[in-house]
């Protein structure tokens, strides 16, 4: 099921698993849960961006998701120095009018990223003029479950496509994060992280089932990267992928890819929206199906820790 809003576009593309879960059959591994991408064009403007975004949260409870996952700086995306400026802390406004939309809702929330005043952010010393890009994650009871802060920056020069340092204005996180939610054990990332495999291993060896990605991935790179990252980061840890992408250009001048997705562990597309509007994607994730694909190929049974080891 998918929710379009504006000229967004989406397709669902789901071909048969080989050896599909029977319709109804009871694995113990918990119920089905139906989760929801949001993709944004957003700008300098707080309070339009958040209106755009409840509105869309709106939609996908409508639709009965039960989880939702926003897109990075989906409260606000323009200049590095304004963004930093208007940075926020946890309990900021932003936080705080999702934290009584997840409780009027009662839905789940993965609020994207903001960037968070590094200030008083942790019990490490930070300067003043740089923010951490924090994922905050919300229960429906509009709890704070988690926070995860970007670890991995997008410092990057590509002559004639994409130039940005993010660490000019943003101090990396220090954590792996996961947290349980609708009975799944879920991890994030955020963007850029995308493109190291060690993160993702490391949250399928805790025992994950579903990592939520909130980005702004570029349309430089997107159209030869994306699918093929979040497919290979699907099947490699044979985990439900959500990613929420923006899309269009940005006041900054960068341009986003959108085709936000869903992507189940046998690396197929269960729903991707167009590149060229706000949208709502859903799907509906079960947890029998990924008991089967780990049944039937058991990666982690195979690997060879007499010969690598990565620090769980």
């Amino acid at each position: 099921m998918a929710f379009l809003q504006k000229s967004g576009r989406q397709r669902t593309i789901c071909p048969p698993h080989p050896n599909p879960l029977p319709r109804g059959e009871k694995t113990g591994e918990g119920a089905e849960v139906t989760v929801a991408a949001i993709q944004l064009n957003s700008c300098g403007d707080k309070e339009n961006n958040l209106k755009i975004a409840c509105g869309l949260i709106d939609r996908a409870t409508e639709v009965g998701a039960r989880v939702v996952v926003l897109p990075e700086m989906f409260n606000c995306y323009t200049t590095m120095v304004a963004m930093v400026r208007c940075a926020e802390n946890i309990n900021g406004p932003t936080i705080n009018v999702l934290r009584k939309k997840a409780k009027k809702n009662k839905i789940n929330i993965i609020c994207g990223s903001i960037y968070e005043k590094a200030v008083g952010a942790s019990l490490k010393p930070a300067p003043t003029n740089k923010a951490y890009n924090a994922s905050v994650i919300l229960n429906s009871e509009g709890k704070i479950m988690q926070v995860y802060r970007k670890i991995h920056l997008f410092d990057v020069d590509i002559p004639g496509h994409v130039s940005f340092k993010e660490s000019q204005g943003v101090v990396a996180g220090d954590q792996i994060v996961t947290v349980e939610i609708e009975g799944l054990l879920a991890g994030i990332a955020i963007c850029y992280d995308l493109r190291f495999p060690e993160l993702f291993r490391v949250l399928a060896l805790r025992g994950v089932q579903v990592i939520f990605i909130p980005c702004a991935f570029t349309a430089a790179t997107g159209r030869f990267h994306w699918e093929a990252l979040l497919k290979a980061r699907a099947i490699e840890n044979q985990v439900f992928i959500v990613a929420a992408n923006q899309f269009g250009t940005h006041p900054n001048g960068l341009k986003s890819y959108g085709r936000s997705m869903i992507i189940d562990p046998y690396g197929r597309v269960l729903a991707e929206a167009g590149n060229d509007g706000e949208t709502v994607i859903t799907s509906t994730l079960d947890p029998g199906l990924l008991k089967n694909i780990r049944k039937e190929m058991p990666l982690f049974q195979h690997r060879r820790k007499d010969l690598y080891e990565l620090k769980e």
